[in-house]
């Protein structure tokens, strides 16, 4: 059938309960526990039924109980307490005023995921909640921030796991009728729709609408009647299709989420794009500006950098989208004609330097070119994406490469549990949750009572192995188990043991078999009379990695066996329902990476952050919040060519922590009391996460580092007719035109032999700059102390002065050296474009002597 009309019929709400009609349509209710609570106290049994889903849980109450509440004052009166939260919340922020954004302008944030809640199937994994967790922080902090994304009606797949543990998977069709989406409307009240070119042709899209707490989520979605079956497939699925799909979906997103904004009159003063996949984003904003404010694209180029954001996540080179020439030249050719330029001078904004004209098209490249300010997600990640992309910088020192970083946080309000949120009010306030980081609440995590502590802990044990059972006896009644072994689920784990979780995505760099090395010694740290420990697995892999498939395998016919069954489970369909379970739950969040293939790893934080304590390869963010305080390393931060003996080297390590630290720790129990021991290291746990790793603080982050700074940039660079954007244009070409001119003599030191500490050394040379003046350039000398002959360990640099002038552009430049600190040293002298960061960090604008 086609063209089929529809009608929505809701439920007859009664007047004195419509703000739960309100309150469903917002998310706000997903992160504030008494509006959680407020939903469960209507019918418990039936909002788990309902997966948690506001709306499909008041579809199916009946009218008789909405009757029965809208005559029971004491749930009036808790309905009253949430609707006084919701709008004191909702009102104008006073934590952040006078920011650099009239009411029409925002940040406007893409991403190809975003994880909210398990009830909105956007996301696949960390990814998605770290933009989630981003749209939440930003709208506890009251910032002038959008959200960007595709509404896609099958979401990542559903796992099911056969009797011998191979990964099946199941795209269910999400009922939007069930999804607190309305449809975006422009200023006139008009539904908004856009049209953008991909690979199959003409994609036409629909917009919807979220609200996130204070912030809006836009979502585009090709699912239309007018469209043919391959462009309403576009948004069918996350991370399914071949290369044609990819690439209209990120087309669809940056384009087309570009288009969506300027349709509703909303302009993106700063755009940060979160992984290269909404990188097109930046040509239509090139497009954009020359139309709406009569620029020239050399213009545009000098405005729309320095007021972008990109992110990187990915670690690994093979793990960003790249695009044959002929692939995308359909989604490039319209913009050759609204930007004035070739096709290849827009694909080469996508390729290395004098690349070969059918190199494909990187969207990291293409990210990377359209913006200034450029950022991994933890201190080892920007350390190891500076190396990864140091090849588009070629004469540059690896640590001058442009790439820094702001490590990743977690939405505190979304993965407290219940009790430690209930703690938390009694002992730092009802208002904690506002400033997490404050030194004033990370003080009075002290004040909590061991007691009081512990028990909380103990509870959230036991939810997360009464979660376990629950889901093992669905997962054996699915494959039509034996009576018994539904029954023997029933019993698997034991409330009081020692608790080890390991849950994300299994592909084979995360190394979930490092545990399983040698089995023999695991069954008996499993079996310990006295001391037992018990683990929780979960995880997706990839539909198209095979390898990660099979490590699931292993690890699931592993825990059958006869002896430890009870001791280790497998729970299929990671999602962020079980997720809380088990970062609220478990004793220990295992993690063992590769190093340094973890971009950051947030999963960790939120275990710490309820009292869990990691135990986890140096990696990520945990090279950040490792202290011996806050939990145990494996290892000391290697990283080996040779990942057998690595493998081989840190499974023991791994073995020998649980047997000598974590297991005699956690039952040191003198008298039957608490082990002060791991309390303590549960309390500093906590503060570590609270200090460190909060998303607001990392929101905050790039609201100083990059939000304000761009957004004051691109004000000026629009002024009076964006006349300074103009001159960094014809600057910037100069600079191209005239560089190859430069020459750097070797620079003279004026003395020789030995120095000792204190001396200063005179360092001088003579530059040829050809028609550029001193003033265009920075002459820096370029010293430090040697590693091996020709690579220094680390650098500094030192602004050299004109000494003397000569004929035909040539001048001595010098300066001087104070020796602070013994060792072999080097020196050399370069010369770079004199300017701000974007221009310094022009590839190729660098002379060395």
């Amino acid at each position: 059938m086609s063209r089929i009309q529809t009608y929505q019929v809701l439920p007859n709400i009664p007047s004195e309960l419509e703000f739960l009609e309100i309150l469903s349509r917002n998310l706000w209710w997903c992160w504030k526990k008494d509006a959680i609570e407020l939903f469960r106290r209507i019918d418990l049994r039936l909002w788990q039924e309902s997966a948690r889903n506001p709306l499909r849980f008041l579809s199916a109450v009946s009218q008789e109980r909405l009757e029965e509440l809208a005559q029971d004052n004491s749930f009036l009166a808790q309905q009253q307490k949430v609707r006084e939260g919701f709008e004191s919340s909702m009102g104008r922020s006073l934590i952040f005023q006078d920011l650099p954004f009239t009411d029409n302008e925002t940040i406007a944030y893409f991403s190809m995921e975003f994880g909210l809640h398990e009830s909105i199937p956007l996301f696949a994994g960390g990814l998605g909640i770290l933009a989630g967790d981003h749209l939440k922080a930003a709208s506890n902090l009251g910032l002038p921030l959008t959200g960007i994304g595709l509404l896609y009606r099958e979401g990542y797949f559903h796992q099911l796991l056969n009797s011998e543990g191979q990964q099946r998977e199941e795209y269910p069709v999400t009922d939007y009728f069930h999804l607190p989406i309305e449809r975006a409307q422009d200023p006139e009240g008009n539904e908004v729709r856009v049209s953008v070119a991909g690979p199959f042709g003409e994609i036409q899209a629909e917009v919807w609408l979220i609200q996130v707490g204070r912030v809006s989520l836009y979502l585009l979605d090709t699912n239309l009647q007018e469209n043919p079956p391959e462009i309403r497939d576009i948004t069918a699925r996350l991370y399914a299709g071949g290369a044609k799909i990819r690439l209209a979906q990120e087309a669809l997103l940056g384009i087309g989420g570009m288009r969506a904004l300027a349709a509703m009159g909303i302009f993106p003063k700063v755009c940060h794009m979160n992984e290269g996949h909404s990188a097109f984003c930046s040509l239509e904003r090139l497009a954009q500006i020359m139309e709406s404010r009569e620029a020239s694209l050399k213009t545009a180029l000098e405005i729309i950098p320095r007021a972008t954001i990109f992110t990187t996540h990915t670690p690994v080179a093979a793990g960003h989208d790249e695009f044959a020439v002929e692939l995308v030249k359909p989604v490039l050719e319209p913009f050759a004609e609204r930007l004035g330029t070739s096709l290849d001078e827009i694909l080469s904004w996508g390729q290395l330097e004098d690349a070969e004209a059918d190199m494909p098209l990187s969207m990291f490249i293409l990210g990377m070119h359209m913006a200034q300010h450029c950022n991994g997600v933890s201190e080892l990640h920007g350390r190891t994406a500076r190396r990864m992309w140091s090849h588009i910088w070629p004469k540059r020192h690896e640590d001058e490469v442009p790439i820094s970083h702001i490590t990743n946080g977690v939405h505190i309000s979304s993965f407290i549990s219940m009790e430690f949120a209930s703690l938390f009010d009694r002992y730092l306030g009802p208002e904690w949750y506002l400033k997490p980081h404050s030194k004033e609440n990370i003080e009075r995590i002290d004040d909590i009572y061991d007691e009081d502590l512990w028990r909380a802990h103990e509870l959230n044990r036991a939810r997360l192995i009464r979660t376990c059972r629950q889901q093992l006896v669905k997962q054996y009644q699915r494959r039509n188990a034996p009576q018994a072994a539904t029954e023997e689920a029933e019993t698997v784990l034991d409330n009081d043991a020692l608790t080890i979780g390991f849950a994300r995505r299994f592909a084979t760099y995360k190394r979930a078999d490092l545990l399983l090395k040698d089995p023999d010694r695991l069954e008996a740290i499993l079996n310990s009379a006295t001391h037992p420990v018990q683990i929780v697995f979960a995880g997706k892999a990839h539909p198209k990695d095979n390898e990660g498939k099979e490590l699931i395998k292993q690890i699931f016919q592993f825990a059958r066996r006869a002896n430890i069954r009870k001791r280790i489970v497998f729970l299929e369909n990671y999602d962020m329902h079980l997720a809380r379970h088990l970062v609220q739950g478990v004793d220990v969040w295992l993690n063992t990476p590769r190093r340094p293939f973890e971009a950051c790893g947030t999963s960790g934080m939120k275990a710490a952050l309820n009292g869990a304590l990691n135990v986890s390869i140096l990696d990520g963010w945990w090279c950040e919040g490792y202290t011996a305080e806050t939990g145990w390393a494996i290892g000391h931060g290697e990283e080996n060519r040779d990942h057998e003996y690595q493998d081989a080297v840190e499974s023991q390590s791994l073995y020998n922590i649980l047997e000598n630290d974590v297991i005699p720790c956690f039952y040191d129990r003198k008298n039957g009391d608490l082990s002060s021991c791991w309390v303590a290291k549960m309390k500093a746990s906590i503060k570590m996460i609270m200090a460190q790793f909060d998303s607001q603080r990392m929101v905050e982050d790039y609201l100083k580092r990059y939000y304000i700074p761009a957004a004051k940039r691109a004000d000026e660079l629009m002024a009076d007719s964006h006349r300074e954007a103009m001159q960094l244009a014809d600057q910037t070409q100069r600079l191209r035109d005239l560089w190859q001119h430069i020459h750097v003599e070797a620079p003279v030191c004026e003395l020789r032999g030995a120095f000792r500490v204190g001396d200063r050394i005179q360092i001088s040379t003579r530059v040829h700059l050809g028609e550029l003046q001193p003033e265009e350039v920075d002459v820096e000398l370029y010293y430090g102390l040697m590693q091996s002959v020709d690579i220094m360990r680390s650098s500094q640099t030192i602004g050299l002065e004109v000494k003397e002038t000569h004929a035909n552009g040539s001048y001595l430049y010098g300066g001087t050296v104070v020796c602070q600190e013994s060792g072999r040293f080097g020196y050399t002298v370069r010369v770079t474009p004199r300017g701000d960061g974007r221009i310094k960090s022009t590839p190729k604008l660098i002379t060395w002597a």
